[in-house]
């Protein structure tokens, strides 16, 4: 990165700090697959069909763009989080 741009950055930001450990990645991935489990059930019984192979169909494949969407609101919470806990430090 150029200088001039690190110079921007609060100092906790600009230093290379670890953004993912293993204890984070469980975490997303605990709350992704339990997200997608709930969404899963709720969406079952939106499907308008009899047949049971096309309601499991698409309830997994509503709750798969869904959970991409909770995902992404998780990451987007935790940069934010880190941005304000980082603006407090100083």
């Amino acid at each position: 990165m150029d200088k001039r741009r690190l110079s921007n950055l609060p100092l906790s930001m600009a230093q290379s700090e670890k953004l993912v450990t293993p204890v984070s990645l469980v975490v997303d991935l605990i709350l992704v697959v339990g997200f997608f489990i709930y969404m899963f059930f709720t969406m079952k019984s939106h499907v308008r069909s009899n047949d049971p192979k096309m309601i499991m169909l698409w309830a997994a494949l509503t709750s798969a763009c869904l959970t991409g969407v909770f995902w992404l609101a998780l990451q987007m919470f935790r940069v934010v989080l880190r941005a304000q806990r980082a603006a407090r430090r100083q």
